[in-house]
């Protein structure tokens, strides 16, 4: 190795090996910092390192001539001092001592760490050297990269034991030195055809004359030289070559611009300038094409990482260079930007595009908008929606909508094209994601946002799918986007198409359309095969279809559609409108993170307060008379509509003082307990002076159907709870109590009979109720009836324990005659008689007593 250097300094060959393990490295850290705020300061020690100032070795044997000699006293200050350049070239001599004599002791763990704080030393000195290359770093990677060569093959022919260290960092160095060597490639390879030439050679320094600084108003950048700042320092790119931004080197700088994407220290940022740069120094539609692409690639790069969010600033500027490629795209069809295509490879020559004939570009219009949407709702997700900030950042729905339906007409127009042959899912993604941003808004606000899209595109545009006439009818408009996907898209597709009308029919109160759909789809089946993002959907176009059921006044339907989501208490989650953690659940902070992902923005929340009032006041007009009818008749089999409403409604009773109602909850049970005690009035004045009724349209009608509700179903509580003690009852007495016409008590009283919820008839000549006496049964056969019901209840929680324990044996025990289900479904058939007559009870004749032979003995 004694040939491996050839420019190092007297200072630098005294050196011994005990500087591989000195302080030299933090000093010249320390010192680096310090040089780029003081490079003109007269307060350095001449004692720093006066070996580098005679000029005969280090960095100023080859990198200074004589004119910067005579003239350095003026520009650096006074004798003794040295420039920032000088420094930093003193540096380089330093680490290159550094690695040289960790070759010597073959220490790659050093050479590893040495070399990486040479690559970081490299840039300011190219930026200070007019953009040029020190010929020693040149000299040093070079004979680096042949020595990492050669001790790697030795350790393959005859392996010498090397500790861990240093086998770490001989690997380091190897797959550094190959990719940091491609930047240089072309010096390299000087050097290596004839180092001595290539080390004689000097390089001229041209002397740059004072400027003075200009104004804006004067300043003149040229496009076909390199850019330089205010201190004559040349602006360079990766790898530390000059920029010379003109229009044969656009798709150069593009190339080495995408290489450079992915890597670790790359600077985005610089990139976004010079490609900036680089669309005003454009000459055709191919080029602007081809840097509109990069740069907007670029910018969605800066946000790399699923939880980091796009900047505002950031996003607007990638929009608005979409609409600029959209409107070149658009302007000249001979240029189309399509999935699948070749890229140009010859970056020295620009392709011709012949007229009539049809020049490809790799690219995917689609993905740039779906980032674009993706982005700005990430963007929303984490700003707080009770802000300013959020109505702000919200405003720019409307442009992306306007570049969403651009978007859609300009892939209509490749799609009609015979000889693009383009795939239909890339419309179909263009459709579905205009239509995920019109579903969940009322017609009113969808009439505005066509509108103002519609003016905004150029009158020259249209689209076949949704032409600007079809687009001022919200509910036409959402028909046609869903009818087209249903008919040219399968899967996840039209399902989510399907559950976005659902919803959008149950919003407008269309609510026997949208459950015939929802009936039809049967997604209610499937629905657990799709991804979360489809499911969530599937439960919000349920909760929709439940709050339209209930405007309309189908208490029964609303609280059925409601009861899979509400009765879970796991809202929040379901709905994808914020973490609701139970108590003992555990969960890793990565399913957390994915959970936040799929949060909604704050727009397309559904208000979780609203929906549980609907189900609780639907909980209670239901289960009041029902608690009423089986305390009046202990033989009825108990059944439970809401265990969530039974729950709060036994925690509210078992409270020693209740206060007044403080919230939307404790109005719902004080109601509840007024309407099981009769007094309907008063149940009716907690539920209507319920706040929240005033977020629904049509408050008022809301309100008045609720006291018909609560008057009606008043009238049924009070017909359970009574009726045992009544022989014959007026009907003109209920109408007068309830305040109900006698035609609807003779209607309700009508419909319980048939039900068989009420022993009565009714008499239409005198205008009466004629209750019928049950068997009132003694203590002795009350009790004998729940130790029956027990029974049978122990008996199938023993079948399903025997079931999961043998893995589905237990139905082949069955089928061969075994004790279980079959027997006592016989002993039902003829009485119950014998083991499991508890669970055939069904069969006894329908008799209205259960328990087997012991009901027949009652009965008889």
């Amino acid at each position: 190795m004694s040939r491996f250097f050839t420019a190092s300094d007297s200072s630098s060959e005294e050196s011994s090996d005990e500087e591989l393990y000195s302080g030299d490295e933090a000093k010249s850290e320390q010192e680096d910092s310090d040089d780029s705020s003081s490079e003109n300061s007269d307060d350095d020690g001449d004692d720093s390192d006066s070996s580098s100032d005679d000029g005969a070795g280090g960095a100023n044997r080859f990198l200074r001539d004589a004119s910067d000699s005579s003239e350095s006293e003026d520009e650096d200050g006074p004798k003794g001092s040295k420039s920032g350049k000088d420094k930093r070239f003193e540096e380089l001599d330093k680490t290159i001592v550094l690695i040289e004599n960790a070759l010597k002791i073959n220490d790659w763990a050093v050479i590893s760490t040495e070399f990486d704080k040479l690559n970081k030393q490299i840039p300011a000195l190219i930026k200070q050297n007019d953009g040029k290359v020190p010929k020693l770093y040149i000299q040093t990677i070079a004979d680096l990269e042949t020595t990492t060569i050669e001790t790697v093959e030795k350790q393959k022919v005859s392996p010498k034991k090397m500790n861990a260290i240093n086998t770490r960092g001989l690997n380091a160095v190897r797959q550094r030195i190959r990719k940091n060597n491609k930047d240089y490639a072309k010096e390299i390879d000087l050097y290596r055809e004839n180092k001595d030439d290539f080390m004689k050679e000097e390089e001229v320094v041209a002397e740059k004359p004072k400027v003075k600084k200009l104004s804006k108003s004067t300043a003149s950048l040229s496009l076909d030289e390199p850019a330089g700042d205010d201190d004559g320092f040349t602006m360079v790119g990766a790898g530390g070559r000059a920029v010379l931004l003109t229009p044969e080197s656009i798709l150069k700088h593009i190339r080495s611009i995408v290489e450079q994407r992915g890597r670790k220290n790359a600077d985005r940022m610089e990139h976004i300038r010079t490609l900036e740069r680089l669309f005003d120094v454009a000459a055709n539609d191919y080029q602007k094409i081809r840097v509109l692409l990069t740069v907007i690639s670029t910018r969605f790069d800066l946000t790399s990482g699923t939880g980091n969010q796009m900047a505002p600033e950031q996003w607007k500027l990638a929009e608005q260079e979409f609409g600029k490629l959209l409107q070149i795209l658009e302007a000249n069809e001979d240029i189309v930007v399509i999935e699948n295509a070749e890229e140009w490879e010859d970056d020295e020559k620009i392709p011709t595009v012949t007229p009539g004939e049809i020049f490809r570009i790799p690219g995917s219009i689609v993905s740039f908008v779906e980032r674009l949407d993706d982005e700005l709702t990430r963007s929303l997700q984490h700003i707080d929606p009770h802000t300013a900030e959020y109505v702000e950042r919200l405003s720019d729905e409307g442009a992306l909508y306007t570049t969403l339906v651009r978007t859609l007409v300009y892939v209509e127009a490749l799609k009609k094209n015979p000889k693009l042959d383009l795939s239909q899912d890339a419309l179909n993604r263009v459709v579905m994601r205009r239509l995920e941003h019109v579903y969940f808004k009322p017609s009113q606000v969808v009439t505005i946002l066509e509108t103002k899209t519609w003016e905004a595109i150029p009158s020259t545009l249209d689209s076949e799918i949704t032409p600007r006439a079809v687009s001022n009818d919200t509910a036409s408009l959402v028909k046609t986007l869903c009818t087209y996907l249903f008919q040219n898209s399968e899967g996840i597709i039209r399902a989510r198409a399907m559950l976005c009308q659902i919803y959008f029919l149950a919003l407008h109160d269309f609510y026997y359309q949208a459950r015939d759909m929802m009936l039809m789809s049967h997604l209610q089946e499937t629905i657990s095969n799709f991804d979360v993002n489809t499911q969530i959907l599937f439960n919000r176009a349920l909760v929709q279809v439940g709050l339209c059921a209930f405007r309309a006044g189908l208490v029964y339907e609303a609280q059925t559609s409601l009861q899979e989501i509400c009765g879970s208490n796991r809202q929040k989650e379901l709905l994808a409108q914020g973490l609701q953690m139970q108590r003992f659940s555990q969960i890793s902070p990565e399913q957390e993170r994915l959970e936040r992902q799929r949060q909604l923005p704050f727009h397309m929340h559904i208000n979780l307060e609203l929906l549980e009032c609907v189900y609780l006041t639907c909980s209670m007009l239901l289960e009041i008379p029902l608690l009423a009818q089986i305390g009046s008749s202990p033989d009825i089999r108990k059944r439970v509509i809401s265990k969530t409403y039974r729950r709060l409604l036994e925690y509210h009773e078992r409270q020693i003082f209740t206060g007044p109602p403080e919230n939307t909850r404790d109005h719902v049970m004080q109601a509840s307990k007024a309407l099981s005690a009769g007094e309907w009035k008063k149940s009716a004045d907690f539920i209507n002076s319920i706040k929240i009724w005033e977020l629904m349209a049509n408050t008022e009608k809301i309100r008045d159907m609720l006291s018909a509700q609560i008057q009606e179903e008043g009238l049924r509580t009070y017909l359970f709870t009574y009726a045992p003690f009544y022989d014959t009852l007026a009907v003109s007495t209920l109408a007068e109590m309830f305040e109900l016409s006698e035609r609807k008590v003779s209607a309700v009283v009508s419909k319980m009979i048939s039900h068989e919820e009420l022993a009565a008839a009714l008499d239409q000549v005198n205008s009466a109720i004629i209750f019928r006496k049950g068997v009132e049964l003694s203590r002795l056969q009350s009790l004998a009836l729940s130790l029956s019901d027990k029974a049978s209840g122990l008996i199938e929680a023993n079948e399903k324990t025997l079931e999961t324990r043998t893995q589905g044996t237990a139905n082949a025990f069955e089928r061969q005659g075994g004790r279980g289900r079959g027997r006592g479904g016989r002993g039902g058939n003829r009485g119950g008689g014998g083991r499991g007559g508890g669970i055939g009870r069904g069969g006894g004749g329908n008799q209205q007593f259960t328990g087997g032979a012991l009901g027949r003995a009652i009965q008889a």
